[in-house]
């Protein structure tokens, strides 16, 4: 095995360009309204990481991308993830672009990816219901057929990016088993189509899309019918270990700020970085980010080198989850009064680590796929 995590010439340019273009770009006041907003990004930083291929760096060339590696475009979210940066980067230009990859005919993908890659078209995998959960049987939304059409009726809930997606990629019951989904790629803009952002600060940009009656074409199918579930996996599959190195780059930077608080705030005559009690907290958390960052890096490896890898992307998905939320949690006991501000940019990864919590499934529920890998 040659396991090598250095980076390449190519890999450190991508990655400094995104750190300071954040740094460029992204002020702390556009952080906050970027987070405080529905949508999640603003037209001139969106037209910029368009212009910059970042949308498209995991379609091929051939479809009008960059065609990195998936371990580059993880190096890529590290960066993105230690902004926070939020917007439909990831649910758009790796989620949904692999989704049209891994289901979409060869129209579709001509058709499809290059608006992705674009920025012209942004998608988001609108899948769980009200049964949360990650498995096929959860899915009883339907697509009936009707004259030649099918009628959509129902909800999807907690729709990471709802709000600035033009269409919502949608897993559809289609038959009597529990694996005859179809996928269908759905206007925003359709009659009967309707966003609701759901309550809560800590559940930023998550919505209720609702189709009530909603009547479309068989070509909005993606792929074939009752055949979406397997190729919606694949891709998810290999899109958690870049949602996972987002994770990566956020902890770090709440280790960093953390760590740099610890050595600048004075209590009783000294750094509260020398009391034992901040040194436990620190400790733990380099410990959760170091655990992170292998287990992300070594599930990306693995899916570039080898294909889908399942044990490796469970554990990288279970253990980042628990990570992020652990950090947080650390780092606003350590800095303690000022962290819990609106203001601080603690504060937003505190929000953004809520939030990816469950996105793509829990850590509970990447544990018991992974129980079951090793188990059978």
């Amino acid at each position: 095995m040659n396991l090598d995590f250095r980076l390449t010439e190519s890999e450190e340019i991508l990655k400094n360009t995104a750190i300071n273009f954040l740094k460029r770009e992204v002020s702390k006041e556009t952080l906050e309204m970027l987070h405080d907003s529905d949508t999640g990004f603003m037209p001139d930083i969106w037209r910029k990481i368009c212009e910059m291929g970042w949308l498209g760096i995991v379609t091929p060339e051939a479809y009008g991308g960059t065609g990195y590696s998936l371990t580059s475009a993880g190096i890529l979210f590290e960066a993105l993830g230690s902004a926070p940066l939020p917007g439909p980067y990831f649910t758009s230009g790796i989620l949904g672009s692999l989704i049209v990859q891994e289901a979409g005919s060869e129209v579709q993908k001509k058709e499809f990816l290059p608006q992705v890659a674009e920025g012209k078209m942004v998608l988001s995998l609108a899948m769980t219901e009200s049964e949360y959960s990650w498995q096929p049987g959860a899915i009883k939304m339907a697509a009936e057929k009707n004259n030649g059409n099918y009628v959509i009726n129902g909800a999807k809930h907690f729709v990471q990016d709802a709000g600035a997606a033009t269409h919502f990629i949608l897993p559809l019951s289609t038959g009597r088993k529990d694996e005859s989904i179809s996928l269908f790629i759905i206007d925003k803009n359709l009659e009967g189509v309707s966003v609701r952002a759901l309550p809560g600060y800590l559940n930023s940009r998550s919505f209720e899309v609702k189709l009530e009656h909603v009547k479309v074409p068989p070509s909005t199918l993606l792929g074939k019918k009752n055949q979406g579930w397997r190729p919606l996996m694949r891709a998810i599959q290999k899109a958690i270990p870049i949602l996972c190195a987002y994770k990566v780059g956020a902890c770090q930077a709440v280790l960093d700020m953390t760590t740099e608080y610890s050595r600048v705030r004075f209590q009783f005559g000294q750094a509260i970085g020398r009391f034992q009690r901040v040194q436990d907290m620190i400790i733990e958390l380099a410990t959760h980010t170091d655990a992170a960052r292998w287990t992300t890096y070594e599930a990306l490896w693995k899916v570039d080198t080898q294909g889908v890898v399942p044990e490796s992307i469970h554990l990288a998905k279970a253990v980042t989850s628990e990570a992020y939320w652990q950090v947080c949690i650390q780092g606003h006991r350590a800095i303690s009064g000022i962290s819990y501000s609106t203001e601080h940019p603690l504060s937003l990864h505190t929000r953004t680590s809520r939030t990816l919590y469950h996105f793509l499934g829990d850590p509970a529920y990447h544990k018991q796929q992974l129980a079951r890998i090793l188990l059978q």
